[in-house]
């Protein structure tokens, strides 16, 4: 007689039963594809694992002492839906989610956008804000692409602005790579010409107001010239356009209707990119028939369920972060060791640039500058402010070229770099940069004294601020016995320690 369920999944649904959070239609659908390819997956993580993973994915900041020791204390079977929820209301939710739209975007006051420091300021906040107020997704493109009016004093505007060519051909490829996920570059000719229709109307005037744009339907030409023709949605429907009215508003209503075979797809597909670490269709802003999904059904159930629940990337979000596909661990087990594309197991992965330095610098408590090369007019960057709040994509540090920001040139997800390198790995080992900020440090200097310098109380806060959990035995017995061998002074062992940990894998990446 046939099992009713085969080993791979018997081991993953026991995983499930470790937790309380029940299996959602993402566990079982990745569970049954497993089961069909021979896999199991790897156990539900730590609450140590999950409480930096989950911090890192929805705020890009690593937990604080009172936070993590607030978390692991919880008995509350419950906790970690709570945290999830807990964080949705952060500040840094709207600053970190807002940072990953503006590199979407181009936003970048300097060469290729020019949007200028005025409109750069005026289109973040916009952005964070939508971030913040949980716009829903058709409500947020649909402001974007029929955006009309002052670049300064109308945000959305700043979408048609942010683009090396503003020709007709360039706005329509912008478009299908932003909301769609599509290469138009590699479409034939008459499927991008028939795109191209729809952005044919728009005109671009200056004001008084140095570097003020506006951006208007130019009617007038509209009328003069007649309604655009030959425009075709990418679906092939062909569309009859009168000349009094805004193509835009025509193509944002077909991309945003429910049916739309493009739209939810590309945001259901970058937000699981963007938590798990791989797109079911990967990469997830190369959506084409010859780069099929991993999940055809997962994929197809997240779009259904993102337009069932009018467009809220919350929703979304809150079903992958609950779910065991997202919690389970990182560590590997025979039958999933090699897979890349199934999650089995979360998926390790570096911290982003602007994530590490602000790490680096909340557990330190020091400061980063950060400039433009061409400050016109000069952008003034308070000592304190946060990496991930940088909207001007033309602001950077050595720190974060280095480290692989992207300039924000194509709004491809490739142009962000998270592979390491031996220039990186010698700047955490060697620089002064790194040195003097755990040295100079007073929030190091300081733990010690909170536990009136007992040996292991000092290593357990050290590790606690560093990695999100508890030095193991063997290792809180190395620490204890350098700080003990006489080799360097008491504060210097605390020192090495913090510098031993902020260069270690664990701290580096998210796991």
């Amino acid at each position: 007689m046939k099992p009713l369920c085969s080993p791979s999944v018997v081991a993953c649904l026991l995983a499930l039963l470790q937790g309380v959070v029940s299996a959602n239609e993402i566990d079982r659908l990745v569970l049954q594809k497993l089961d069909a390819d021979g896999m199991s997956c790897s156990p539900r993580c730590s609450d140590e694992v999950f409480v930096r993973r989950v911090y890192l994915d929805m705020i890009g900041t690593v937990p604080r002492i009172y936070e993590v020791r607030a978390f692991l204390a919880s008995e509350n079977p419950r906790k970690r839906a709570q945290l999830i929820e807990k964080l949705f209301a952060r500040e840094e939710f709207g600053d970190y989610w807002g940072m990953k739209w503006c590199d979407i975007l181009r936003v970048k006051a300097e060469f290729p956008s020019k949007l200028w420091p005025n409109a750069v300021q005026a289109y973040q906040r916009w952005l964070t804000d939508a971030v913040r107020d949980n716009m829903p997704y058709d409500q947020f493109a649909h402001a974007l692409l029929t955006a009309s009016g002052s670049n300064f004093r109308d945000p959305p505007v700043n979408f048609y602005r942010a683009m090396p060519e503003r020709k007709p051909a360039a706005l329509a490829t912008t478009v299908a790579l932003t909301f769609m996920g599509e290469r138009a570059d590699k479409w034939p000719k008459a499927r991008r010409d028939g795109m191209t229709a729809f952005f044919t109307r728009l005109g671009y005037k200056g004001t008084a107001e140095w570097k003020e744009e506006v951006l208007f339907f130019d009617l007038p030409r509209a009328l003069e010239e007649g309604a655009p023709k030959g425009a075709v949605f990418p679906d092939g429907t062909p569309v009859k356009l009168s000349a009094d009215q805004d193509p835009r508003d025509v193509f944002a209503e077909w991309l945003t209707t429910p049916d739309n075979p493009y739209f939810a797809r590309n945001i259901v597909n970058r937000i699981w990119a963007w938590l798990i670490g791989r797109g079911i269709i990967h990469e997830p802003d190369d959506i084409r028939p010859g780069n099929p999904p991993s999940h055809p059904e997962l994929l197809r159930w997240l779009e259904t369920d993102l337009v069932t629940h009018n467009y809220d990337l919350r929703h979304i979000y809150r079903l992958i972060l609950n779910s065991e596909t997202y919690q389970r661990s990182c560590e590997h087990n025979e039958s999933n060791a090699a897979d890349e594309r199934g999650f089995s197991h979360y998926l390790v992965r570096r911290l982003e640039a602007e994530v590490l330095i602000d790490a680096i610098n909340q557990i330190t408590g020091s400061t980063e500058s950060y400039t433009s090369e061409i400050p016109e007019p000069f952008t003034f960057i308070p000592p304190r402010h946060r990496a991930i709040t940088l909207g001007d994509g033309s602001i950077t540090s050595p720190f974060l070229d280095m480290f692989g920001r992207p300039p924000r040139d194509t709004g491809m997800e490739s142009e962000r770099n998270n592979d390491p390198t031996d220039t990186q790995r010698l700047h955490l080992l060697n620089s002064t940069h790194v040195q003097l900020k755990i040295q100079r440090s007073r929030v190091l200097r300081e733990l010690p004294k909170r536990v009136k310098w007992r040996p292991a109380a000092v290593i357990d806060l050290f590790y606690l601020a560093l990695l999100s959990r508890h030095p193991s035995e063997a290792e809180r017995k190395t620490a204890l016995a350098y700080g003990a061998s006489g080799v360097v002074k008491k504060h210097e062992a605390y020192q090495d320690l913090a510098w031993a940990l902020l260069n270690s894998k664990e701290f580096l990446y998210r796991h």
